[in-house]
Formats: C-alpha cells, structure tokens, sequence
C-alpha cells in the first residue's frame, strides 16, 4: 500500500496561495525565501520517486508550466511521475504519464493507494487536500511555513475538517527562516476526554 503525503507552502496565518493570480493581489510571496538549501531540504524530504495526486486546476496550471522549464531535476521528476487527477473532464489530459481518479474521485485515490508503487504526492489542490485529510487517507502532512501573514487567500484546512492527530517527524529550517516540518498521522484526535 502505498502512502499518501501531502505537500504545501503555508504562511503563518495558513493561506497556501504563494504564486499571483487574476484573483489574489498578495502573490508572490515566497520567491524571497527561496534558497538551495531549502530546495536540497525539500528534495530530500520528497524522495527521488514519486507518483503525484492532483486536483484539477492544480493540474492544469502545472501542465501549462513544468512541461515548459528548464527546472532541473525537480522540473524533471515532476514531469517524470504518473499525475493521478480529479476531474471531470479526462479527455483533456495531456501532461502525462496521466490517469483520471475516475467519476468519484475519493474511490479513485483508494484504489490507487491499495497499488504497489513509489509515495503519492499532493502539491497545492485546496480543494483535493481537505477530501483526502477528512477521509483518513492522508499519512504525511509536510507544511513548508513561511515567516509571512498574508491576511487572505486559499486555505487547505478549512473549518469543519474532522479532528485529527499527527506526530512531528522532524522540522528543520532554511537560512531564509523557511520551517520543513513533517508530521506523520496518528489518527482521530484524542482528547482528556477521550
């Protein structure tokens, strides 16, 4: 079975919305904090193989960037890994190797997790992040946390998720104050309660 590992840029105030867009003015915001010791940092952490869970505008604005760069080696084990996508529209999928979830995509993500085969990777995808998270098929939880507030913007862990539990794996920091920290699920929160 395979894990499912979740990656995402995060201010302080939890938006996870770091590049600009027609719709969020604040972008932009973590290219500063950019060093190569974060990249090797991040590198090690995501492992050299990998298979990537996508939403589908994740999809489509990376499809329309990373096929397209001289990224390096991330560009290229981005470019290189199986894309397992939400949508409703698969006939529109280009950037491969690629593979539609099927019409009900938290059936899909399982059938994909019971796979053999390399870790399953979400970048971005705020609306994917919080299904797999409420489902109980998240493992891994990576939170690369910014010194920043933005104020507004996308969140991946909105109000009404249920309560979960995680354990820290390991943190480390950047040069530039950039905080990896892995987090490892547990399960259902526990409480003085429970």
């Amino acid at each position: 079975m395979r894990k499912i590992r979740i990656f995402e840029h995060i201010s302080l105030d939890g938006v996870i919305q770091p590049e600009g867009d027609d719709e969020f003015a604040n972008g932009g915001w973590s290219a500063k904090y950019r060093s190569p010791e974060g990249a090797a940092a991040l590198a090690a952490i995501q492992g050299p193989a990998y298979d990537l869970l996508l939403g589908r505008r994740t999809y489509d604005l990376w499809a329309g960037y990373w096929p397209n760069t001289k990224g390096g080696p991330f560009a290229a084990s981005l470019n290189a890994a199986r894309k397992y996508v939400a949508t409703h529209r698969p006939e529109s999928l280009a950037w491969g190797p690629v593979e539609s979830l099927g019409a009900d995509a938290v059936e899909g993500v399982r059938r994909v997790k019971a796979t053999d085969g390399p870790d399953l990777i979400v970048w971005g995808s705020s609306t994917l992040t919080p299904v797999l998270l409420d489902q109980g098929l998240v493992d891994e939880v990576v939170l690369l946390v910014y010194p920043v507030m933005i104020g507004r913007g996308k969140r991946c862990f909105p109000d009404g998720l249920s309560p979960r539990e995680f354990a820290i794996v390991s943190t480390q920091t950047t040069p530039t104050g950039v905080s990896l920290n892995v987090y490892r699920h547990v399960g259902p929160l526990r409480t003085l309660r429970t």
